[in-house]
């Protein structure tokens, strides 16, 4: 995408930046500012209602049906003209209103996923929200941030930041003071602050409102969905074609046989497929957000229902994220208290860091601490990267310059001029710490007259989640293998495991560097978790799983593990996650635990069951009416029913069938995958059946009751209508059709369409009536081929999974 600077001559006039005040702005003047350049957002091209709606009669489908209608105009088909304009309004009111519902709730998500920017206002940090943002404003930008607007750099070291969103450029950008970073830049390392110079439409890229897109891939559901309305459209034009030319050849009347080709078309093709997709897909968001999962690609939650393994982040996903200082060994003749401090030297309160954080509540406990740390001065500060693996502090302690450092006891090793035996010392404590599942952080110092040496050991504890036990048995269960991805150590990493219920064998990540493809292909897939992980590990270990043929979900809340997270198939951003983690994922929780990806997981799942019933429903049905009306034509001469007949069939059949959506499924234990041989195996039995009873009824009304044409036509438009709807209670189960109760809303609205179809067979609005007597005769014929069908569609689905299980063998 090509980006252009905006027009500067229509920019509002910008207030002197070059002396910003050191408290930041006053609520006043932010508010004044606000008021005068706007919000930090860009204007949506919006559609109006309108044309939204004016956009339903302009497609393929909405051409067929209107081509109809002119046609019924022509020929004076009034009768026709009325029910295929109905039928048009319909399909454009139930698409409206189910876009409608879908945008509210993705604006809902987005608001939850509105960027969030730290700024000092009336001398105070706090956190807002970025459209808040004013010129002039001061902000903090820490590793992991999406920068909110465009600023200038002050007061830090450097920014490492990715401008690809900008510029295509794929390589990091380094950043010091003076600088200017732009609006949607993500920070890698680094941390500085910086002052606003341009919001919303006058920054050079400020794509704030454009972090979520609506654009999206189509997910494996869509794609196999939309395949079998492409297969039902080839289906239907074939047979349609053959009664176009049939009645060529018999000399009939063309523009009434264009006429009825047309509507039997717009009735065969999935008119309600794409709404029926849009509610279930917005069902299952609202369902999620209900639950406290933001849905950033509505398709992610059709994804899930076929995922099998899931690489778990543990810190925060599977432990609680609540660091506790549980133990300290100082080293040399350092006491507890002097390794505290020097920790607290080497740390900032003010970044809410949780290791930062859990060092300055155990240094309360000394009385004297807090006098300790007012007297030291901060010369400087090296905020903690995920490379370095430190942070780093030069202050002046009564008058003496002193640098301390904390970080990864391997980092603080390898430090220049530490001693070999302190090293040994070092990692026989970090061993002891490691498997009593502690985490270890090494503390070193050095002054002018010394090279570095090793201050002591601290001892973190992040506790496992209460609910992680038992929610990874649960995602055993349901044939999800979880594993667990740390950059902590091996032997912490398995102690993590075995509390948690997790398999013990816990692979270095560095181990796998080493390995073949194939054997390393083979350890992945076989291994319960990964330690000492860096970034692009978690990348391989995701392409590595995906490449062994495994629907692959990943959780993280670092900017490293946005390519991971990218990456997989679906990608889930935790409780905490950073900007860029989210922006990354398809679905971001705004409540810690893997729980709720467990109720993410059994939504897809649900959503996948009941597109299969409507898959099957729809091809069988297609199959039933189609193939009968063309054999009937071709063998017997004879229309078994009229265009307008057809017309009220795909009213009664398609406008209730949406309720599948909120329809009662029985969840698979396993991870689903779309099972093209069986549903063209059941589809076309069942739409056999179909047209075997449906000729039934023919004889009957020909033979044994002797109605003439038209009341013959009215006998079989009844049985098409009761029996379409009994047609998906059989495809909604694979056991009997009372094994799962269907919904309410199902239920009532199937009964509601076939009692209004006997209504209009029976007292002949728009055909010929038939009367109750006959009537009764149709449901009670319709009932006993239900049951009948159901008893076969149960032998059915028995032989084909015996199938599966000889061909699996």
């Amino acid at each position: 995408m090509k980006t252009q600077k905006p027009d500067t001559e229509k920019e509002p006039e910008l207030p002197d930046l070059n002396h910003p005040s050191q408290q930041g702005l006053t609520r006043q003047e932010a508010e004044q500012r606000l008021a005068q350049y706007g919000p930090n957002t860009l204007r949506e091209d919006k559609k109006s209602p309108l044309r939204k709606l004016l956009a339903y009669f302009w497609g393929p489908i909405p051409w067929m049906i209107e081509t109809a209608a002119i046609l019924s105009a022509v020929i004076h088909h009034w009768e026709d003209l009325a029910i295929i304009v109905a039928l048009l309004l319909l399909n454009a009111i139930v698409g409206f209103w189910q876009e409608f519902k879908a945008e509210k709730t993705i604006a809902m998500l987005k608001d939850r996923m509105a960027l969030h920017a730290r700024v000092k206002r009336d001398g105070a940090w706090s956190t807002q929200s970025a459209a808040n943002l004013v010129p002039g404003d001061l902000v903090r930008i820490r590793p992991g941030d999406i920068i909110p607007a465009d600023v200038n750099l002050m007061n830090g070291d450097y920014l490492l930041v990715d401008e690809s969103a900008l510029t295509g450029e794929a390589l990091p950008v380094e950043k010091h003071n003076d600088d200017s970073a732009y609006s949607g830049s993500l920070v890698r390392q680094g941390e500085m602050e910086a002052i606003v110079t341009k919001t919303g439409e006058n920054t050079f890229f400020g794509k704030t409102a454009q972090l979520v897109s609506d654009e999206q891939p189509r997910s494996h559901f869509q794609k196999a969905v939309y395949k079998i309305g492409d297969y039902l459209i080839v289906l239907a034009v074939a047979l349609v074609a053959l009664i176009v030319i049939i009645a060529l050849f018999r000399s009939e009347n063309m523009l009434d046989t264009i006429q009825f080709a047309l509507v039997l078309t717009v009735a065969a093709i999935p008119v309600a497929l794409p709404a029926v997709m849009s509610v279930t897909m917005a069902i299952g968001a609202y369902n999620l957000a209900k639950r406290q999962a933001v849905v950033r690609r509505l398709v992610a939650i059709e994804e899930l229902a076929g995922m099998d393994v899931l690489c778990s982040d543990k810190t925060g996903t599977l432990t609680k994220n609540e660091l506790s200082l549980v133990d300290a060994t100082p080293l040399g003749s350092n006491t507890d208290e002097d390794l505290l401090f020097l920790a607290s030297l080497a740390s900032r309160e003010e970044n809410d860091d949780p290791i930062d954080s859990a060092i300055f509540e155990a240094a309360k406990k000394y009385d004297a601490m807090s006098g300790k740390l007012d007297k030291a001065h901060l010369l400087h500060f090296t905020p903690f990267d995920p490379v370095q693996k430190r942070t780093e502090a030069d202050v002046t302690v009564e008058g003496q310059r002193i640098t301390v450092s904390k970080g990864a006891a391997q980092v603080i090793a390898a430090l220049e001029g530490v001693r070999r035996q302190d090293v040994e010392t070092l990692n026989a404590q970090v061993e002891t710490y490691s498997k009593k599942g502690y985490r270890a952080l090494a503390v070193a110092s050095k002054t002018p007259d010394r090279d570095w040496q090793i201050d002591g050991v601290l001892a973190l504890f992040d506790p496992p989640r209460e609910d992680t036990k038992q929610t990874l048995k649960t995602a055993s269960e349901m044939g999800i293998q979880v594993k667990m991805i740390t950059g902590d150590h091996t032997a912490i990493a398995r102690q993590t495991a075995e509390d948690i219920g997790l398999g013990t064998d816990i692979v270095s990540a560095s181990s796998l560097d080493d390995q073949k493809d194939r054997k390393q292909l083979r350890s992945v897939e076989e291994a319960d978790g990964f330690a000492e992980v860096f970034p692009q590990q978690k990348y391989d270990i995701v392409e590595s799983l995906q490449q062994n043929n495994h629907i692959t979900g990943m959780t993280g809340d670092g900017v490293n593990d946005a390519p991971a997270l990218k990456r997989a198939d679906i990608g889930i951003a935790v409780s905490g996650a950073t900007e860029v983690a989210q922006n990354a994922a398809d679905i971001v929780l705004t409540s810690p635990g893997l729980s709720v990806i467990i109720d993410a997981i059994k939504e897809s799942r649900n959503t996948f069951q009941r597109m299969n019933s409507y898959a099957i429903y729809r091809i069988a049905e297609t199959i039933r009416v189609l193939l009968f009306i063309t054999l009937s034509i071709i063998v017997f001469h004879f229309y078994p029913v009229s265009a307008i007949m057809i017309v009220l069939l795909a009213l009664f059949n398609d406008a209730p069938i949406m309720a599948i959506a909120n329809d009662r499924v029985k969840q698979s234990q396993f991870p689903e995958k779309w099972n093209m041989r069986v549903i063209l195996s059941m589809s076309t039995l069942l739409g056999v059946i179909g047209v075997i009873s449906s000729f039934g009824i023919f004889y009957i009304g020909l033979r044994v009751l002797g109605l003439n044409h038209d009341a013959i036509q009215s006998f079989i438009f009844l049985k098409l209508a009761v029996a379409g709807h009994l047609t998906l209670f059989i495809t909604r189960t694979r056991g009997p059709f009372w094994s799962i109760r269907p919904s309410n809303t199902l239920l009532w609205s199937a009964i509601a369409t076939k009692v209004l179809a006997t209504l209009v067979a029976v007292y002949g609005w728009y055909v010929t009536p038939i009367g109750w007597e006959n009537a009764m005769l149709v449901w009670g014929y319709a009932i006993a081929a239900f049951l009948i069908t159901d008893g076969v569609k149960v032998a059915a689905y028995k032989l084909l999974d015996h199938e599966d299980i000889l061909f699996a063998r």
